[in-house]
C-alpha cells in the first residue's frame, strides 16, 4: 500500500463534496418552464450552436454572454432603472433553451443571481474610466464585453457550481507550482515578473485541462486576487469599482505575456493524469475509491479503464467537433462569401459557373473530411507512460520531476531576417501552389480568392481538432521530414486561418443579424407562448 499525497487526498474530498451536493434536495422549490416551450426555444438554441459554435463546454457561457448582454443594454437604455427582475427572465430563458436542466434548479438561484446583476452594475456605474472621456479610445467597448462576459461567468458559477473542475484546477496548480521552475534569466530579461509566475502556471493549467477560454479565466484570476470576491462588502466592492479598468488591464497583460505559450505546453503535456484522476474519481465513490488507488495494482487497473472510457469519447466528440466546425464555417464564412462570388459573378461576367460553386462547397469539405481521417491514435507506450504520471501525481515522493522555463536564446539580425525570408518564401509558394492549381482548372480569380480563403480557414479549424485529439498523449511526438515539410508549407495558410477567424468573430454578419431581427423577438415570442400554456391549462383545470 502506497501512501498518498496530501494534495491527493485533499482532492478526493473535494470530490466527495461534489457528490454530495447532486444529490436531490428534499423540500426545495425548482424552477418548471413548460416542455413544449422548452423544444421550441431549445431548436433555436441548436441553429445558434451552428452559427456561433464553440467548443461543447463553453456554449452554454456563450448563450449566457449573448442574453445577458441584451439584458444590460436595455438596462442602459433605461438608466439602470429595472433591474430587478432581470435574473429570473435570464434563468428562465436558460432552462427553456436547455441549457440547464429543468426541474432542478432551485428558485434561491434567482436571488443570488439577481445579487450577481447587481453587483456587476454597481461596478460598472462606478468605475470611474467608464465615465464619458475617460476610456482609453477604442478599449471603452471592449472594457464593456469583457465585465459582462465575467458576470456571466459567475451566474453559471451560481447556477450550476462546478466544484469538480475547479478542484481538479487547484490541485493541478499546486503540483505544477511545485514542478516547474524558470530559468533566473528569464526574471532578469523581465519578461516575467518573479511575482507573477503563479499567475502564468493558474492560466495554463485551466487552458490545458479543460481548454477554458479568456472570460473564465479572467473570472477565475479575479476570485484568486480576491478570495472575498463572491461575498464581497461594499466597501471591497466600491474598491474594485475604482481600480475594475486597471484590473482588466493587468488580467489582460497577464493573459497575452510572450511566455505564456511555453507555460501552456508543459501543462498540456502533462495534463493527462489529471484528467483521467478526475474521471476515477467522478465514476465511483470517492471514500471507497480512496482505498482502491492506495493500491498500485488497483490504481493501474483503474487508470486503464478511464483511459479506454475517455478514448472512446475522444473519438466521438473530435468527429462531432468536425462536423459542428464545417456546418459553422459554411453557414458564417463560406455562405456570406458565395454570396460575394455570385455578386462579382454576375458583375464581372454576366453569368454563374454551377460547376465553379459547387468545386468551393466541396473542396472545403473534403479538406476537413482528410484532416480529420489522417489523426492519429496514441500508440500503446503512451499507456504506459500515463500510467506513471498518474501515480506521480498521486502517491507521495521524495522529489517531485522539474519542468524548467528557459529564455529562448536571441537570433542576430542577419539570422531573423534570413528566417523572416524563408518564412515568407514558404507563404509564396503555398498560397502559388494554390492559386495555380485552381487557374489550371479555369476558375475565375475572384473564385480562387475566396477559396484560399475557405482553405485557411478549414485547414485552421481542423488543425485546431487535431491538436484536441491530441488530449490524451504524453509521449513524444517523433517528426520526419515529411511532417517537417509540411509544417513549412502549411504553417503560412494555418496562419491567415487563424487571423480570418478571429476577424469574423467580431463581425460575424449572420450572428449580428440573429442578435439584432430574430433574438429578442424570438424570445418574447417564445415567453408568450409560455404563458399562453399556462392559460390554456387553467381553462382546462376549471372545466373540469
Amino acid at each position: 500500500m502506497q501512501e498518498l499525497s496530501d494534495a491527493a487526498k485533499k482532492l478526493i474530498q473535494e470530490y466527495n463534496i461534489a457528490q454530495q451536493s447532486l444529490l436531490p434536495k428534499q423540500g426545495v422549490s425548482t424552477i418548471h418552464v413548460d416542455e413544449i416551450v422548452s423544444k421550441v426555444a431549445a431548436f433555436y438554441e441548436q441553429i445558434r450552436t451552428v452559427v456561433e459554435w464553440k467548443e461543447e463546454h463553453l456554449m452554454r457561457r456563450a448563450a449566457i454572454i449573448r442574453k445577458l448582454k441584451r439584458r444590460f443594454l436595455d438596462l442602459e437604455l433605461n438608466n439602470f432603472s429595472q433591474q430587478e427582475d432581470m435574473a429570473e427572465s435570464l434563468i428562465f430563458e436558460l432552462i427553456r433553451g436547455g441549457h440547464f436542466a429543468n426541474d432542478k434548479i432551485e428558485e434561491s438561484k434567482i436571488q443570488d443571481a439577481q445579487k450577481i446583476i447587481n453587483k456587476y452594475v454597481f461596478i460598472l456605474k462606478n468605475s470611474p474610466e467608464n465615465k464619458k472621456g475617460k476610456v482609453p479610445y477604442g478599449s471603452g467597448l471592449q472594457f464593456y464585453n469583457w465585465l459582462i462576459e465575467v458576470a456571466a461567468c459567475e451566474i453559471e458559477e451560481t447556477i450550476e457550481p462546478s466544484i469538480k473542475e475547479m478542484a481538479l484546477i487547484d490541485y493541478m496548480f499546486e503540483l505544477m507550482k511545485e514542478r516547474i521552475k524558470v530559468s533566473n534569466k528569464v526574471y532578469e530579461s523581465q519578461i516575467l515578473k518573479k511575482e507573477d509566475t503563479d499567475i502564468q502556471i493558474y492560466v495554463a493549467v485551466q487552458q490545458a485541462l479543460f481548454k477554458l477560454d479568456t472570460p473564465i479565466i479572467s473570472y477565475n484570476l479575479i476570485k484568486y486576487k480576491y478570495p472575498q470576491w463572491q461575498e464581497a462588502d461594499q466597501d471591497l466592492l466600491f474598491k474594485i469599482s475604482q481600480n475594475i479598468y486597471k484590473i482588466w488591464r493587468k488580467i489582460e497583460d497577464d493573459l497575452s505575456n510572450p511566455l505564456a505559450k511555453k507555460f501552456y505546453a508543459i501543462c498540456e503535456k502533462y495534463d493527462t493524469p489529471y484528467l483521467l484522476l478526475g474521471d476515477i474519481l467522478a465514476q465511483n465513490n470517492a471514500a471507497q475509491t480512496e482505498k482502491e488507488i492506495s493500491e498500485p495494482p488497483a490504481l493501474e487497473n483503474l487508470i486503464k479503464g478511464a483511459y479506454s472510457k475517455r478514448l472512446s469519447t475522444l473519438k466521438i466528440r473530435i468527429r462531432r467537433a468536425a462536423i459542428y466546425s464545417t456546418i459553422s464555417i459554411f453557414a458564417t464564412k463560406i455562405l456570406s462569401l458565395l454570396i460575394l462570388e455570385v455578386l462579382l459573378s454576375k458583375i464581372l461576367t454576366g453569368h454563374l459557373n454551377a460547376i465553379t460553386l459547387m468545386a468551393d462547397v466541396l473542396i472545403p469539405t473534403f479538406l476537413m473530411f482528410i484532416l480529420v481521417v489522417a489523426i492519429k491514435k496514441p500508440s500503446a507506450k503512451n499507456l504506459n507512460i500515463v500510467i506513471m504520471e498518474t501515480m506521480k501525481i498521486v502517491y507521495k515522493k521524495r522529489e517531485a520531476d522539474v519542468y524548467e522555463i528557459k529564455v529562448r536564446r536571441k537570433r542576430g539580425v542577419a539570422s531573423r531576417a534570413i528566417i523572416s525570408l524563408v518564412y515568407v518564401l514558404s507563404a509564396f509558394l503555398s498560397f502559388g501552389a494554390i492559386y495555380i492549381a485552381f487557374d489550371y482548372f479555369s476558375f475565375p480569380p475572384t473564385s480562387i480568392i475566396i477559396n484560399i480563403i475557405f482553405i485557411a480557414l478549414i485547414l485552421f479549424a481542423g488543425t485546431a481538432v487535431a491538436k484536441r485529439a491530441q488530449e490524451l498523449t504524453i509521449e513524444d511526438e517523433k517528426e520526419g521530414f515529411l511532417s517537417f515539410l509540411s509544417d513549412v508549407f502549411s504553417l503560412p495558410v494555418q496562419s491567415l486561418g487563424k487571423w480570418l477567424s478571429g476577424k469574423w468573430k467580431k463581425y460575424n454578419a449572420i450572428a449580428a443579424f440573429f442578435n439584432a431581427l430574430i433574438d429578442m423577438p424570438f424570445s418574447v415570442f417564445v415567453e408568450f407562448l409560455e404563458r399562453w400554456r399556462y392559460f390554456i391549462k387553467e381553462r382546462k383545470e376549471e372545466i373540469r
